[in-house]
């Protein structure tokens, strides 16, 4: 079998190229645009058969250059929520994705490709439904509206098109991200240099620490990626989240007391966490003030529907493993 993974060398790409490799497939083909250089630590031990620079790649797809190709996994694109420019957003995620799309139908590549839990934006309710999507910022737009491309080519396409709306991922091999890697990652290095987490006070009738989020691993956002590569006939938009909302106080908990406990101290409640000082809350930012979701929640309604029946770690089985994993790697 011979795959492509577009932003192999991300945060989720990279999981990908791992998670194919366990499976047997060496045959990769790695995308990606190393302007940030440092990214290539997530390729170092995974099996790739070539690599490609984004500026090259679509074209050359596009003219049918590399053969038969089974399945691309599209994970490429501009991930930071806080980019303003427009054009630069809907150049990467919308206009290269709907190339990738035409290719694929054309050439009758089966596509896997990442959208996102930003599309429900303002949103109460999480259904994959037109009725749900109300996106705060471009970046969520521009998932939006190759969703919204792909909803049209479905009824006549011939092979799997599968779209994965994620939310809030973590885990392994972020560290590149900056500002944009998950909550459970800034928590880690807070508290190692300086022995507590911070995390946003009271907003928008949540208490400190209680907006919520649907954090899902990286291992199962792996997972069922896969599962959908080992099941070509199931086609669609899909929710890719826990299925459970937990407030940001139940990473920093876990992520406490996981980093507590490598150290060989007991676990404390959240409540003595706080009193102590390892957990401190701030002032709500003003410039994100009516651009923050509150509460996500995947409605994984659809997914099951599919035949998925992946079972999804909760925050502390998930942050307790990647706290793990964080304290085994070398410092930067």
């Amino acid at each position: 079998m011979k795959v492509v993974v577009t932003g192999a060398s991300g945060f989720i790409g990279s999981n990908l190229v791992i998670g194919l490799n366990k499976l047997g497939i060496d045959d990769v083909i790695a995308v990606d645009h190393l302007k940030n250089g440092p990214k290539f630590r997530n390729l170092v031990d995974a099996r790739i058969s070539d690599y490609f620079d984004k500026s090259e790649f679509y074209a050359r797809f596009g003219r049918g250059e590399f053969g038969k190709v089974d399945a691309v996994f599209h994970e490429g694109a501009c991930s930071d929520t806080m980019e303003h420019d427009g054009r630069y957003m809907l150049d990467n995620n919308y206009r290269a994705s709907k190339d990738l799309l035409d290719a694929c139908l054309a050439q009758g590549t089966r596509l896997l490709y990442a959208s996102s839990a930003a599309t429900y934006g303002a949103s109460s309710a999480f259904a994959e439904e037109p009725a749900n999507e109300r996106p705060l910022n471009v970046y969520g737009y521009s998932k939006l509206l190759f969703d919204q491309i792909v909803r049209r080519a479905l009824p006549k396409a011939k092979t799997q098109v599968a779209g994965f709306r994620y939310f809030n991922v973590y885990g392994p091999r972020e560290q590149h991200k900056g500002r944009m890697a998950s909550v459970a990652f800034h928590h880690f290095h807070q508290f190692r240099a300086e022995g507590h987490v911070k995390l946003f006070g009271e907003y928008n009738g949540y208490g400190p620490g209680l907006q919520e989020r649907d954090f899902v691993s990286v291992d199962d956002v792996v997972a069922v990626n896969l599962w959908f590569l080992q099941h070509p006939k199931a086609s669609g938009i899909f929710n890719l989240g826990s299925g459970r909302a937990q407030p940001f106080n139940d990473v920093a908990h876990a992520t406490v007391n996981a980093c507590r406990a490598l150290d060989g101290h007991e676990p404390l409640s959240l409540d003595e966490q706080v009193a102590q000082g390892l957990v401190q809350y701030i002032p709500f930012p003003a410039a994100l003030v009516g651009k923050y979701q509150c509460h996500t929640e995947a409605d994984l309604g659809r997914l099951r529907a599919a035949g998925c029946d992946h079972v999804f770690a909760d925050v502390n089985a998930g942050t307790t493993r990647y706290v793990q994993w964080l304290s085994q790697q070398p410092a930067a």
